[in-house]
């Protein structure tokens, strides 16, 4: 990841509406599955921490996390997150059935054989631990977004589900989410690829909105979290799945 990105998306992902809801929807998860508090929870991908540090405050005691970033596990450390490590999430040096929860948020697809990387997961963790997954969805919705973030592929629901299941996974949830806002992206995504077919024009769609805005939105994917403790939405800008070992 460029540095100059990092940076902003380090210090963007305390307050942003997409990573406020979807720490809140991961603790829903949580909750929904039964994942004790004293459970030992491995987050691959933990960037600045800010996950840890949300569900440290909820209670949970035991959460290790990784990250390629040498940047972003520093930035934990001086939030005062002990149990990071720079580690590869595709190839840990952790031991067979260690962890009982498993959470990656948007990590699976910058991995280039993600396959492997999901037998890995699968291999970390305790029998009947949990894996809680969360992906881009669809490529039409391909933009410079993934592009600065590196992404190898964005996923579909059946996609996913299969490589789960090659794994060895069995699905206790799937659902896209995000579902609120997939027409306006789907109707974005559209104008800039039938307007700007520049290369150039491959940016990053991260940036500080007005909080007001920034509130309503957050307001607006709580309300789909709600709802999604009750049906599954066929289409989203995202996928999570939930499997269990």
């Amino acid at each position: 990841m460029d540095k100059s990105y990092e940076k902003k998306y380090h210090k963007l992902e305390e307050k942003n509406w997409w990573f406020i809801s979807r720490r809140n929807f991961i603790s829903q998860l949580m909750k929904k599955i039964g994942i004790d508090q004293n459970a030992k929870v491995l987050e691959i991908g933990c960037s600045g921490g800010p996950l840890i540090e949300f569900l440290g405050n909820t209670g949970y005691s035991d959460i290790t996390g990784i990250d390629l970033s040498k940047d972003a596990i520093d930035l934990c450390k001086k939030r005062g997150i002990k149990k990071v490590r720079v580690m590869d999430g595709a190839k840990t040096l952790f031991r067979e059935n260690e962890f009982d929860l498993i959470i990656a948020s948007d990590i699976l697809e910058h991995i280039k054989d993600d396959d492997s990387a999901l037998c890995e997961w699968y291999r970390l963790l305790k029998p009947k631990g949990e894996l809680i997954v969360f992906v881009p969805a669809f490529n039409f919705l391909w933009s410079g977004h993934d592009e600065v973030n590196k992404h190898f592929r964005r996923y579909n629901k059946p996609s996913l589900i299969s490589k789960m299941k090659k794994a060895q996974f069995k699905l206790q949830k799937v659902s896209y989410w995000n579902f609120f806002l997939f027409f306006p992206t789907y109707l974005l995504r559209t104008f800039q690829h039938s307007l700007l077919k520049k290369k150039s024009e491959s940016k990053d769609q991260l940036f500080e909105l007005n909080p007001l805005i920034n509130r309503i939105l957050i307001t607006l994917l709580k309300f789909e979290n709600f709802l999604l403790k009750y049906f599954n939405f066929p289409i989203g800008v995202s996928i999570f799945v939930v499997g269990r070992k």
